[in-house]
This record gives C-alpha cells, structure tokens and sequence, in this order.
C-alpha cells in the first residue's frame, strides 16, 4: 500500500545519512520512477528531503531534522500501528509488518492501545480478500458469480479497483464489464471467483463508488414501523442503528425504519423473520401480511 512505504521511507531517510533511490526501488518492489515521486509527496508533507548527486548520491533529511512530537506523536503512532495490525492480519502483508516493527521503535515509552480494529469477517472465504487485493495491483480481470439482492445468480467479468470495508462488511468496487458499468459487489455473494490473465487499463474517469444503504429513490422510501421487545434490543440496534427509536417503560422499543419499497424489499422480510417473536411489524398494513404468509410458508418445511 502507498501509505506504508511512505511512512516506511519517511523512517528509513531519517535512520540514514543518504540512500539511493535504486536501493529503495529494490527494497519496495516497484519502479524509480515511482519513489521520485513518493519522494515528492513527501516533500510536499513538510519534510525537508536533500537530494545528493554523484556515485554515492541519493535522498537523506536535511541535518538537524529531527522528527519531533508535534509531528508525529505517540497517539499518531499507536493508532498506526492499530490500523496496520487489523489490515496485516487479513491480508498477510510482510511490508505492513514491517513497517509495524518500524513504528514500534519511535518511542522509548511503552503505551497501551485504546483502540482496536478487526478487519476480518466469518461471512466470506478468507482467500477472497488476498486474491481480489492482488488482481487490483496488477490490473488483472477477474471473473466471479453474484448472487444479487433478488437471489439472481449471474455470472460477471470485473476490472477491481478498490476495495472497502464499511458497515461491518467487505465490498469490491470497479468496473464490471458485465454490465458496461461500475458497480459495488458485497464480497460475501461472491462464488466461484477467479483471476484471469487479462490485464485492464483504467477509464479516464472513476467515479465515486455508491454508499451502501437501506435504499434509493426518496420519492419511494416509506417507514416500516417495528415493535421490538425487549429481548430482542441488542439484535434489533445491531440491524438498524441509526434509525428512529422510542424507548418504552415495559422495555420494548418502536423503531421507524425508512426503506425503499419494502412490500419488495425480500433482504428485509429475512432480517425481520430472523426476529422470531421478538419483533412485530406495525407498519405498513402491507407488510404485515406479507410477513404472515412468509411465516405460513415455512411453517410448511416443518409439517
């Protein structure tokens, strides 16, 4: 990642008197060209980089820099060092570790970390993560099959360019050349996927990837009542935390829910069936029936 050797080369340049940017290029796998420019980003950050000519010239920190707590404090490090943790773990990445064991030594003060970050998710194979982040850098299509929110199963050719990690979830966002668009994948409906040897070319222009939400369309958004009781709280919050909430003195709660056409949200009906007797639907009358005969429905597996 373009963050850790930049930090990493921060660190090196103010541990050495000079190094050149071919043993640079080396230690970090990519080209000249590309830590010139890293050297330029850090520059333009305010670090006060000399470049030196000769046989023995290369990059070095101006003497007497010193990197100073206003800077780059402890709370900056220990956060740091969190974040790469999280993401060192999943992807397996030795030059994250590696930059983990660099920032560790910034400070002779041992501190302890309030925050903590989890990255990893039980809701996908874990091969997928490293598999995807290899065919971003090299540029390589990959091929995979969907399953949509409709439960439709397609089959689709995609040019990944980044990859998120929001709600709880992991999502691949790039161009899918399935459907001559861009589109966000949830890496959990992913099947069968595979890396082909197709190289692709970025578009000129990559648009911003869609938030994930309980909908589109405000003209069509309507609010789905729910009735939680009180053993069902924990569950309820988790599914929908930034919702309407009215707390009453019997330990149940109301929620407003805002979605898009819910008489055709099928993802909704399952999140709410899975409440069992926990949650009952108040509004919209539609729905109520709906969920009835879901529940008529599997009553019939049992029979």
């Amino acid at each position: 990642m373009k963050l850790e050797r930049l930090i990493s080369i921060i660190y090196k340049l103010l541990n050495n008197d000079v190094l050149p940017a071919s043993a640079l290029a080396e230690e970090f796998q990519v080209s000249q060209r590309t830590i010139y420019r890293d050297i330029d980003v850090i520059c333009a950050a305010g670090f006060p980089v000399v470049s030196y000519q000769g046989n023995k010239g290369g990059f070095g920190m101006m003497d007497g820099f010193k990197m100073d707590k206003s800077l780059l404090g402890s709370y900056d490090v220990h956060s740091l060092i969190t974040v790469l943790k999280g993401l060192s773990s999943v992807f397996e990445d030795e030059r994250a570790q590696g930059t983990i064991e660099r920032l560790q030594t910034i400070g002779a003060e041992q501190q302890t970390s309030s925050l903590a970050v989890d990255f990893e998710t039980r809701r996908m194979d874990p091969e997928v993560l490293p598999l995807i982040r290899t065919a971003i850098s090299e540029r390589k299509v990959i091929r995979f099959d969907y399953i949509n929110g409709k439960n439709e199963r397609t089959t689709r050719e995609m040019e990944p360019i980044r990859l998120l990690f929001k709600y709880g979830n992991w999502y691949m966002y790039g161009y899918c050349r399935t459907r001559c668009d861009y589109r966000e994948f949830r890496l959990s409906r992913m099947v069968e996927l595979s890396q082909t040897e197709h190289i692709f070319e970025l578009h000129q222009e990559v648009p911003i990837e869609a938030a994930v939400s309980y909908g589109s369309g405000q003209d069509q958004v309507e609010n789905v009542v729910l009735r939680v009781a009180p053993e069902a709280l924990a569950e309820a919050m988790d599914q929908f935390g930034r919702v309407e909430k009215t707390f009453h003195a019997d330990g149940s709660m109301t929620m407003r829910i805002p979605v898009y056409k819910p008489l055709e949200a099928s993802w909704l009906w399952a999140i709410l069936l899975g409440f069992g007797s926990g949650a009952e639907v108040l509004e919209p009358r539609g729905l109520r029936s709906i969920m009835k005969e879901q529940l008529q429905e599997a009553l019939k597996l049992y029979e």
